[in-house]
């Protein structure tokens, strides 16, 4: 009994020793991540000023600036781990990191997935920061382009975080790729109006409207025969930003609605006709067949 306790004895103050042996290369290894940490910080400001005067980019100064901030701490904890444990060699860390690496792709699967889809998106840069974007169930302002996810501002003022690999998968409208954007505004008018005059003056109307971008130049369709009333189309193009296509617009309804006034043209309510029958004399079934008694 007194062997075992012996052994036992000796197993702790030999881990006790190769701790306390292991204290100044710890503290080291704690002390170089905190220098990590001040030095990423100062490399992401020198590499944003830097690449704020020689790349006009501004998605490629995104990821330069996210690439110095990971590629420093991952020196830093590299450094750190070779510092803190002398036996450990860098082959030790790199070939420990290629056989972790694989379960670490299967763990964190969507991780890297969305932090490689948001390095594509950055580098294709198929819309910036700034513009206006509908994807999947959301429209909105793109504020942020990340490494997980891409952030915007919704119409409502609302802040959607969308992960990259849904954004670089789904398919994506961007509202304001081009300086102009078309809108398709509908006009009906009754069947009693002459149709060109009608015509010149949406026109006229919508030409002169502030807003409308004379090119392209603004067209009037006659598209069908409505119910009550023959149906226009107004296309007319404005800049592509969501405020001042619903600004123009506005305006375009209320101008056409003045106008039309002015000229005594309808834009007639929806009309339907009722026929009224005596249901006594009417049988759901037999539609000839009269009521017992009834010979009229």
């Amino acid at each position: 009994m007194s062997q075992i306790t012996e052994t036992i004895i000796n197993s702790l103050q030999a881990i006790l020793s190769i701790g306390i042996q292991r204290i100044p290369g710890l503290l080291t290894g704690i002390i170089i991540l905190f220098l990590t940490r001040y030095c990423s910080e100062i490399f992401q400001k020198i590499t944003k000023e830097v690449t704020a005067k020689t790349i006009k980019n501004h998605s490629l100064q995104i990821l330069a600036d996210k690439g110095v901030y990971v590629g420093t701490w991952v020196l830093g904890v590299l450094f750190a781990c070779v510092v803190a444990f002398p036996g450990l060699s860098l082959g030790d860390i790199v070939a420990t990191l290629g056989v972790g690496s694989i379960a670490i792709g299967f763990a964190f699967q969507d991780i890297v997935k969305n932090f490689f889809a948001g390095i594509i998106l950055l580098v294709e840069e198929p819309f910036r920061i700034g513009d206006e974007i509908a994807v999947s169930d959301y429209q909105g302002i793109i504020e942020d382009i990340s490494i997980r996810t891409t952030s915007i501002r919704t119409y409502q003022g609302e802040k959607v975080l969308l992960p990259n690999a849904s954004v670089f998968t789904d398919a994506v409208m961007v509202k304001t790729a081009y300086p102009n954007r078309r809108t398709d505004l509908g006009v009906g008018v009754d069947y009693n109006t002459p149709l060109p005059m009608a015509k010149d003056l949406l026109q006229q109307t919508i030409c002169d409207l502030d807003g409308v971008l004379a090119q392209p130049a603004p067209e009037i369709d006659l598209v069908s025969f409505g119910d009550s009333s023959i149906d226009f189309i107004v296309r007319y193009w404005t800049t592509p930003k969501q405020k001042e296509v619903r600004r123009v617009q506005t305006l375009a309804i209320i101008k056409i609605k003045e106008v039309f006034d002015a000229a005594d043209i309808n834009i007639p309510y929806p009309i339907r006709t009722l026929y009224y029958y005596n249901q006594d004399k009417y049988n759901d079934y037999f539609p000839n067949q009269l009521p017992a008694g009834d010979d009229t």
